[in-house]
């Protein structure tokens, strides 16, 4: 074998090693967030169709699609979950033909308005683990456009919420894009596991109902914020952290 061939090799195989070790080395852990009453101290999705009814892009009696869910969460007789699924069903009923253009500028000016309404343990968890380094994720039932807006001014480096197919003049036509991912969070996380680099040593997620029972599950460090009765159930018998914010207060409930 020529010195230069021998050489050659040597390169390449010092190369791979290179290559292997900047893999390793720069794996990073990652932290996941659902953003609607835990992040944010509403839900992005109903302040968004709130707007979309005042500004007459949807018919005025729009809102009367998710009033009695609403009612029966408020009185105590129905679940949030059923709730918010009224208000996704009202919002997919009505996007059809409307501009993307007139959704992504009513998302702006609802993230404008409302962009500091958010909790202060997860916010300041956010910056937290901004600081040492984590991959930050979110995810949300709400619509992607107006996620991605709200999410920039946190620092999120992944966002994942429903995505509304767009016709060829930029209007909705009413079906939703990857359904079958967005409706069980822990496909995105298996996703983010799979395509990102990032490591499950140190891995967080935080939500506050049952339906993020899949994503909690998947993670080191699973944190139920401010659970709905079934979550917290669920979170006792895990034996997951809970963290409830009331007021000016913020305190761990321990399991006993």
């Amino acid at each position: 074998m020529s010195f230069a061939r021998c050489l050659s090799r040597s390169a390449s195989r010092g190369a791979e090693r290179l290559s292997f070790w900047y893999t390793v080395t720069t794996m990073r852990p990652v932290a996941f967030f659902d953003i609607d009453g835990t992040v944010f101290r509403s839900s992005l999705l109903i302040q968004l169709v709130e707007e979309l009814v005042a500004a007459r892009v949807f018919p005025p009696d729009a809102a009367l699609g998710y009033a009695p869910a609403h009612t029966r969460w408020q009185n105590r007789e129905g679940t949030y979950e059923a709730y918010i699924n009224e208000v996704i069903r009202v919002y997919l009923s009505n996007i059809k033909g409307v501009h993307f253009g007139t959704i992504a500028d009513i998302g702006r000016a609802v993230v404008e308005s409302h962009r500091r309404r958010v909790y202060r343990y997860t916010r300041d968890l956010i910056a937290e683990l901004k600081d040492d380094g984590y991959f930050l994720v979110a995810i949300s039932q709400s619509p992607k456009s107006i996620l991605d807006d709200f999410c920039h001014e946190y620092g999120f480096d992944k966002v994942y919420g429903r995505m509304y197919e767009i016709g060829p003049t930029d209007r909705f036509t009413g079906a939703v894009e990857e359904e079958s991912l967005i409706a069980n969070k822990a496909n995105i996380v298996a996703r983010v596991f799979e395509k990102e680099a990032v490591t499950r040593e140190g891995s967080i997620a935080v939500g506050d109902t049952e339906g993020d029972i899949p994503m909690l599950g998947a993670v080191e460090r699973p944190i139920c914020f401010n659970p709905n009765h079934a979550l917290y159930a669920h979170a006792k018998k895990a034996k997951w952290e809970v963290i409830v914010e009331r007021k000016d207060m913020i305190y761990e409930i321990p399991h006993v």
